[in-house]
């Protein structure tokens, strides 16, 4: 989650003028210094990230488990989703063991509640995406 590298591509004429100062004049601490801030803004981000993920994940294992029609299955599918926000249902029934019906059902609950959602519009071979989670990881990922 530290993804120190976009920071310097966001400050990228400091960057390359720190380390031009490096080169001719030895000039270590202020690219040091750079560099720390760089890391702090990076940590920063980090950790709100991780807030705001840990947040979603509450509030949606919640609306799973207070919906009637809740099963232990979805909630292991929606478990599952943290790790492999795209899947498809053969994918999950083979990564959680499970039969494909079971999955089916789960995911279809899952859709239902609003926290999935299928992205390819088929009918075979169709991809879920727990999006509200993969757009909280990719804020922040590219360059203003």
């Amino acid at each position: 989650m530290l993804y120190l590298s976009l920071y310097f591509k966001t400050h990228r004429d400091v960057y390359y003028d720190l380390l031009q100062r490096v080169r001719l004049e030895g000039d270590w601490e202020a690219w040091i210094q750079f560099f720390l801030e760089g890391v702090v803004a990076t940590a920063e981000q980090a950790t709100n990230t991780a807030h705001r993920v840990l947040a979603l994940l509450r509030d949606d294992r919640e609306l799973v488990s207070q919906h009637e029609r809740a099963t232990p299955s979805a909630r292991r599918l929606l478990d599952h989703m943290t790790r492999r926000p795209l899947l498809t249902i053969r994918r999950a029934a083979n990564d959680l063991g499970t039969s494909h019906q079971t999955i089916s059902a789960a995911m279809r609950h899952l859709q239902d509640l609003g926290i999935v959602a299928e992205s390819t519009g088929r009918k075979r071979d169709r991809v879920f995406v727990y999006s509200r989670y993969v757009s909280i990881l990719n804020e922040g990922t590219t360059p203003a």
